[in-house]
């Protein structure tokens, strides 16, 4: 990963087959998110859901860290203002107002995660650390409560009591402890990092598109309106998933013993 110098908040963007790089691009401010790179993550995130040819992204920062959070400074005369208003073509990156995503997000952290780091990670479908990455949930030493979906999710993952003890007290925890909780499902190598991330998504990128999109939208069923609401949805989904031109060539490819090759259709 890079070392990048800007001030102000950006994505970068970067294609490799199937897969969208997505990197946080304000090393020299450990990449605390302004709102400049608010409305870049958000917008990146947009075109990577419409774009077809993308099935996996991977969200990870340039620099020594992931991020130090929210630039407070910046933002809260926004924030106090009314607040700040993702772009009409973009998604959410914490997954709490507006429209949700429908692919995979691949998350991969390193150094620094604070506060809203914790959240993008929470909000990711699979998330990785570097085993120098650090953890913190401070918004309470700030002034302010979490509000990017942690105190939903946190609790959720990681048990009430354990989520509590960092989001009510701002304590640091490492990766260890991360991967413990649940909020992680692999520690390694900082160099190895990207690396890694990259693998996940390349693997889920092989998979066929409609099934994972539709795998997705029954779990968040089921997270924003309950069991039964997804339980409902199971056999039509499988109905329209087995008579696509996907569901025919993972048979062949079972019965040829060979990979398949999935078109999303």
């Amino acid at each position: 990963m890079n070392q990048a110098t800007g001030t102000t908040g950006r994505v970068t963007r970067e294609q490799r087959g199937q897969v969208l790089l997505i990197g946080l691009d304000r090393a020299a401010k450990r990449n605390a998110f302004d709102s400049a790179m608010l409305e870049d993550l958000s917008r990146a995130l947009g075109e990577y859901e419409r774009d077809e040819q993308l099935r996996c992204a991977v969200l990870f920062a340039h620099g020594e860290h992931f991020t130090a959070g929210l630039d407070l400074m910046e933002l809260t005369p926004k924030l106090a203002n009314g607040g700040i208003a993702y772009p009409e073509d973009g998604i959410d990156p914490w997954g709490v107002v507006g429209p949700r995503r429908n692919k995979p997000v691949v998350t991969a952290v390193q150094g620094a995660c604070w506060t809203a780091g914790i959240e993008l990670l929470l909000n990711a479908d699979i998330a990785i650390a570097a085993s120098n990455a650090r953890f913190a949930q401070l918004e309470v030493l700030r002034g302010i409560s979490p509000a990017g979906g942690a105190t939903l999710r946190f609790p959720r993952v990681a048990g009430w009591t354990r989520a509590m003890r960092y989001m009510l007290t701002g304590e640091e925890f490492d990766a260890a402890t991360a991967l413990d909780m649940g909020l992680l499902v692999e520690v390694v190598a900082p160099e190895q990092l990207l690396a890694r991330a990259i693998d996940y998504a390349e693997r889920i990128a092989r998979a066929a598109p409609l099934a994972v999109r539709a795998t997705l939208q029954s779990a968040f069923l089921a997270l924003e309106q309950g069991d039964e609401a997804a339980l409902a949805q199971l056999n039509p989904q499988l109905m329209q998933q087995v008579r696509s031109e996907d569901a025919r060539e993972g048979v062949m490819a079972m019965l040829q013993k060979r990979q398949p090759v999935f078109l999303g259709r």
